[in-house]
């Protein structure tokens, strides 16, 4: 009945029979699982109310993890719950090891069409890296850290998305992804999903002009800042793409003696049409990068909280897979990530 109703949760081959094999017994936990073969391999039976590895029970742990969230260190876990500060380190770093999209999204026809994408900017051991991070759906859907900012850096880790996501469907490919105009951030997403259309940041234009003219030149930015709104509101790809060059031209005559904080910003986004007007193409595309700012405000403050990672990337990358996983429903989020949230067989079958 339980494989017919979540076939997600089993290998895709359980279908076609199992075996049944041994029963181990749990000196630690004092449990018995139950190991079952499927296709030449060995998968075991754990219930959801155990941690993996039988770290621990998932009533004695999902507490002290939910504070987590809040950036609450491992010493004062281990003072108020018990344990040392490494048992709690190490049982949320397991959390990173499951498949961010696997964990959260379990069927192809839930996978977002419409991305929107940024870094993070932070540091390991204080040297500048970045978190490729990717949202859908309302979701963080990855987030791998960068050494850098450059195409080939970012490409890889924004592939880890790809890998994650081709284990949900081979075939998935998203329509759209919204960036802050980064140009190795485009070409990284183009060159792992090509003939995605990549639209740029709408808002970003505005928030360039906002920074550098708010206080200055008050009175121009307000009105330039009402016209440009304006035009995000046209309902057509022509009727924004006009407005946008009347606005150009009314920031380019001397006349008007437009601050060039603020025309050289107008002419950006006119030499730039194409990246925000093909938005009008894909009626439920990211204009704005609103969604993924107000998930990343979060993280800022849990890195900020944290001081940001002293270890290698590989447990920088741990680190923030399972801050993006935590939850209060620990349990539930055990049982999401079966298999390790890919649907694929266990790494070392035995």
């Amino acid at each position: 009945m339980a494989i017919k109703e979540n076939p997600e949760l089993f290998p895709a081959k359980i279908s076609s029979g199992y075996k049944m094999k041994e029963i181990r017994f749990s000196k630690k936990m004092k449990i018995k699982t139950r190991r079952v073969l499927v296709a030449g391999v060995s998968y075991t039976i754990r219930p959801s109310f155990v941690m993996p590895y039988m770290t621990g029970f998932v009533e004695d742990v999902e507490s002290p993890l939910f504070l987590r969230k809040f950036a609450v260190p491992f010493w004062a876990l281990s003072h108020c719950f018990g344990k040392n500060p490494m048992f709690w380190y190490r049982l949320e770093a397991s959390l990173g090891r499951n498949s961010l999209l696997g964990t959260t999204i379990k069927s192809a026809e839930h996978l977002p069409r419409h991305l929107s994408v940024d870094e993070k900017h932070t540091r390991l051991l204080g040297n500048k890296t970045y978190i490729a991070t990717t949202a859908g759906s309302g979701c963080i859907l990855g987030a791998s850290v960068s050494e850098s900012a450059s195409e080939e850096d970012l490409k890889k880790a924004y592939s880890v998305f790809k890998k994650e996501a081709a284990c949900v469907n081979p075939e998935y490919r998203p329509d759209t992804v919204n960036t802050d105009g980064w140009l190795s951030t485009q070409n990284a997403w183009k060159k792992l999903f090509p003939g995605i259309a990549v639209v740029s940041c709408f808002l970003h234009i505005f928030i360039g002009i906002r920074d550098r003219s708010r206080k200055k030149y008050k009175e121009h930015f307000l009105d330039v800042a009402t016209k440009l709104w304006d035009c995000f509101r046209a309902e057509s790809k022509r009727a924004f793409s006009q407005r946008v060059r009347r606005l150009s031209e009314r920031c380019q005559n001397t006349k008007n003696k437009i601050p060039e904080v603020i025309s050289d910003k107008i002419k950006k986004l006119k030499d730039n049409l194409p990246q925000f007007s093909q938005a009008y193409d894909f009626p439920d595309a990211h204009r704005t990068s609103n969604m993924i700012d107000r998930l990343m405000q979060r993280m800022d403050r849990h890195l900020f909280s944290t001081q940001y990672f002293h270890g290698t990337i590989e447990s920088a990358n741990l680190s923030i897979r399972a801050w993006a996983l935590h939850e209060n429903w620990l349990q539930n989020l055990l049982i999401s990530a079966s298999l390790g949230g890919l649907g694929m067989g266990p790494p070392n079958p035995l």
